[in-house]
């Protein structure tokens, strides 16, 4: 006999066996997270299970909070349920949750991409017979280009506009994709100026072991001519606000899954769309589905009818959660992160004005 072993509740996905949530938007009792993004990982809970390797960011996010890690396929008990953590790929410490309850095994991936990266453990496929999994770029339109060529392509703009004696300015989730672009610049081209929302990450990435370059923010004083050869990284929220005055005659650059669509660029005022996502495109979801060999798919956000539709049309069983995840704001909702909040306030102490402090 089938078992729902997660199901649907107004506080966020339930597993009976175990009176736990996954990804829970109310506060409860036993919340597991998958990751630590802010539709995803939020206060008032009790208790919280992550993966271990994202427990410095979840907790710069979140604060003092009670929580408990477990690393990656480590496995334990939850009243009847068998619960451990796998890398999803998506950011640091992203994992999906594997529940086993009397021989049945459901995943809840969470977000995830496939294509590795230097700032995360890459996804991992784990079988199951029922597999939840988000759609955000759910079309067959979404099929991301290759990560080298698009770093290489980013570095080849920042020299071109360094040469030039203009800042080049990326506007990029605070949260994961600023510290993957990070990784992946060459600094000897110029200095790397980052947002005070994007440095609060970059420690917590640094704590947790992972290499970045070296950053600057503009409270620490680079003159004129260094910000003009400088690459900044800025969350979206920055753009056409106050703070972006100090860089001048700048060039600038959305990184962000959705410049594949056309017009995306033009609509966001930027010189230049990076397609670059921390989820995965249409072949990457049908892939970890497949790899899974889950004979149940359940979608939670993003485009899911046509992927829903796709999957029953392929034979698998597929419906449809209505949650309140894929609803991070352009800076991910840096306002509920603490240590982000702070940060922007120390840089404000040099100069950034309240308005760019609630930007992030």
């Amino acid at each position: 006999m089938r078992h729902d072993l997660i199901t649907l509740r107004p506080e966020g996905l339930y597993c009976p066996a175990g009176d736990f949530y996954i990804d829970p938007w109310r506060p409860v009792d036993r919340a597991v997270i998958t990751h630590a993004h802010a539709d995803h990982a939020r206060t008032g809970h009790r208790r919280y299970l992550a993966s271990a390797e994202g427990e410095r960011v979840l907790r710069a996010r979140l604060g003092d909070i009670a929580l408990q890690t477990l690393t990656y396929g480590e496995r334990m008990h939850i009243g009847d349920a068998a619960v451990s953590l796998h890398p999803a790929g998506h950011v640091l410490g992203s994992a999906q949750v594997r529940v086993e309850v009397a021989g049945e095994v459901w995943v809840a991936s969470g977000d995830y991409k496939l294509e590795p990266d230097a700032t995360c453990t890459a996804f991992e496929p784990v079988r199951a017979h029922a597999f939840i999994t988000e759609s955000t770029f759910g079309l067959p339109i979404y099929r991301w280009p290759a990560q080298d060529a698009l770093l290489a392509e980013l570095n080849e703009w920042w020299r071109g506009n360094a040469d030039a004696g203009r800042a080049s300015v990326v506007f990029a989730y605070a949260f994961g994709k600023s510290q993957r672009i990070l990784a992946g610049l060459d600094p000897a081209i110029g200095p790397i100026v980052c947002h005070g929302a994007v440095e609060a990450l970059n420690r917590a990435y640094r704590d947790s072991g992972i290499a970045l370059p070296a950053t600057a923010m503009v409270s620490d004083g680079l003159d004129a001519a260094a910000l003009r050869r400088a690459l900044v990284i800025a969350p979206p929220s920055a753009q056409s606000t106050p703070w972006m005055k100090r860089f001048g005659d700048y060039a600038d650059c959305f990184a962000s899954g959705w410049m594949q669509v056309r017009g995306a660029r033009r609509r966001r005022g930027v010189d230049r769309g990076l397609v670059m996502s921390d989820h995965a495109d249409w072949p990457g979801l049908l892939s970890a589905i497949g790899a899974t060999g889950a004979s149940r798919v359940i979608v939670t956000h993003g485009h899911v009818q046509p992927l829903v539709r796709w999957l029953t049309e392929h034979g698998i069983e597929a419906g449809a959660f209505a949650t309140a995840f894929g609803q991070e704001a352009d800076d991910d909702a840096v306002a509920t992160d603490s240590a982000a909040t702070a940060a922007s306030q120390r840089e404000a102490d040099g100069g950034q004005t309240g308005d760019e402090q609630a930007a992030g």
